[in-house]
């Protein structure tokens, strides 16, 4: 029996290729990935994480999960709005932790951070174990996303929340258009430039077309027992947030 293929970018790879090269991927961008996340959006991916926190209103003394948290921007944000908690940041590419624990914040922050090399679909932790499940950009890395999701719901307290931020599908074939053009134009030749790595870039903006669209992926948030979910787009839909409540 053939093993089941996934994509990566557009690419067709065996399932179990997928976590490997998409650690290639990271692994070879994390030292720029932050200032290539600047570049690419024009700064605006720190608006949509300023959007993310207000939405999600961090409370005093919370324990966080960041799934494919890298490096740790998601994690900082939550514990500077929350004034007291616990982040734990999870990536399955041990580079990008490195890239997050070498950053200011880490420093003034150690006691209330782990960093974890871990998988989005089999996490290390036991059922009911946090407040707060976060994934920026990352879910649609993962093999089998409704996994990782079902894993979110395992993994969070009755009365925990998740929250997805990730690229999405823009309502208005015109503006689509406008915007793969820049995609798929563009964003790899700066990474060319910047981070020295063009394929990389390549598969991340492919990787986007290939995610399922706003109300798919609520459905698949639903799916995995999540109450009361519900999406916002960001800048017109280039980015999405997904929330969803475990009762």
């Amino acid at each position: 029996m053939s093993e089941k293929t996934t994509h990566f970018g557009f690419q067709d790879v065996p399932e179990s290729e997928k976590a490997g090269r998409v650690r290639g991927v990271f692994g070879s961008v994390a030292s720029k990935y932050d200032v290539m996340n600047d570049a690419m959006s024009f700064g605006i991916h720190r608006l949509w994480k300023d959007a993310m926190m207000d939405w999600l209103a961090p409370r005093a003394g919370q324990r966080l999960l960041d799934v494919a948290g890298g490096t740790g921007d998601i994690s900082f944000r939550f514990l500077k709005r929350a004034g007291s908690g616990h982040a734990t940041v999870l990536d399955l590419t041990e580079p990008m932790l490195v890239e997050g624990r070498k950053r200011a914040e880490a420093a003034q922050m150690q006691d209330q951070l782990d960093w974890m090399v871990g998988d989005a679909m089999a996490l290390p932790f036991a059922d009911n174990s946090f407040d707060v499940y976060t994934i920026s950009f990352g879910i649609r890395n993962v093999t089998r996303p409704q996994e990782a999701l079902n894993e979110a719901f395992r993994v969070l307290r009755p009365g925990g929340r998740l929250m997805v931020l990730e690229f999405s599908q823009i309502p208005n074939d015109l503006m689509q258009w406008a915007y793969d053009l820049y995609s798929f134009n563009i964003i790899p030749r700066m990474g060319q430039m910047i981070a020295g790595d063009k394929d990389s870039y390549q598969y991340l903006v492919e990787s986007i077309r290939k995610f399922p669209d706003q109300e798919t992926f609520l459905e698949m948030v639903r799916a995995a027992g999540f109450e009361n979910a519900k999406y916002r787009n960001l800048s017109l839909g280039i980015a999405c947030l997904h929330s969803g409540w475990k009762i």
